[in-house]
């Protein structure tokens, strides 16, 4: 009778131990975190562009926007071409002050509950160059 109580309460302690180490793992898993991305406001090869001119990214995620060949540059995002055509959504993402030497940056971050889909910015002093660029948010 000893000897199945001791087994039970080994064969107890190893169960035991296993439930809370794999519990653990669920814990101290770490969550997706944002990431930070960076987008060049003119091309090293000094054209009018993005560069990256399409980006991908997630909510939660930020954009470093660096001002780097042929300024001035700014950022905005086109109140009509976004997934919620929400202007204050727009207006919020966007960087109108016009930066005026390379090294200069801003940052955009989106905001968690972002709609994904298309944003379509452009820098305005270059907008009719075709400086433009679009940021797809994944749901």
């Amino acid at each position: 009778m000893k000897l199945i109580s001791a087994s039970l309460r080994r064969f107890s302690l190893a169960v035991l131990t296993i439930i809370l180490v794999v519990s653990s793992f669920a814990v101290f898993t770490p969550s997706a975190s944002a990431e930070t991305y960076q987008v060049k406001l003119g091309s090293d090869k000094g054209l009018l562009a993005f560069e990256p001119k399409n980006l991908t990214i997630k909510p939660g995620d930020t954009i470093e926007w660096v001002n780097n060949k042929v300024p001035p540059h700014n950022v905005v995002f086109d109140p009509a071409k976004n997934p919620a055509k929400d202007a204050a959504l727009a207006k919020s993402l966007s960087h109108k002050t016009l930066l005026m030497s390379a090294g200069k940056k801003e940052t955009t971050t989106f905001p968690a509950d972002a709609p994904a889909g298309d944003y379509t910015f452009y820098c305005e002093p270059h907008r009719g160059a075709g400086m433009v660029g679009k940021i797809t948010v994944q749901g």
